[in-house]
């Protein structure tokens, strides 16, 4: 059984060298992200308290996002540079939202897969800086978070697969690829993660 997601749109060229051009609004992007992965994650024990099989994992994951907010905000304090003081609005995320199937179950299994779709990105795009970067911290820095990510990406796909179907979870996971992909390709590029 395969949990790692093949993504269907690669990210661009333009993309990273957005980002090369203004890494301290990257930064500052980043560590929004981070904090709202880890309120995700805390979201979904929130609203699925009775799926007590993943509560820990999700949990673990919620701390782990947390620890990589607190690593780029200290980055982001040794550049000078401060937080947003608003969250601005992720339209990649909120066009993924709207996929999601109404209804308690199918809504449920739309989220996790979501959640994989996004941590699958954020290590394709992590990877992506990682070789862009020239040797040290920074490098590591963003070594270290791809591998976590991609393990993210991994682990929802295996919560999914403790309430519902394979066959079921990898046909929806493949409509959402291509939508996700579509998404991708629609949104501007900017120096942000997504």
């Amino acid at each position: 059984m395969k949990f790692r997601i093949d993504l269907t749109v690669d990210s661009k060229k333009e993309w990273v060298e957005a980002v090369l051009n203004d890494f301290d609004a990257f930064l500052q992007d980043h560590a929004d992200c981070e904090r709202k992965a880890s309120g995700m994650a805390l979201s979904l024990v929130a609203k699925y308290p009775n799926r007590t099989e993943i509560i820990p994992e999700l949990i673990d994951t919620s701390v782990e996002e947390l620890e990589h907010f607190r690593d780029v905000y200290e980055i982001m304090e040794n550049r000078g540079i401060q937080l947003n003081h608003e969250i601005p609005k992720d339209m990649y995320i909120q066009k993924l939202l709207k996929i999601c199937r109404d209804g308690r179950e199918e809504r449920f299994m739309d989220r996790l897969l979501l959640a994989s779709l996004v941590e699958t990105r954020g290590a394709e795009r992590f990877r992506l800086i990682y070789e862009a970067l020239g040797d040290g911290d920074m490098k590591q820095f963003y070594h270290r978070l791809w591998a976590s990510e991609a393990r993210h990406g991994e682990v929802f796909v295996k919560m999914a697969l403790n309430y519902f179907e394979e066959e079921d979870v990898y046909n929806r996971l493949e409509e959402m690829k291509q939508l996700e992909g579509d998404i991708l390709n629609d949104l501007p590029i900017r120096p942000a993660l997504h």
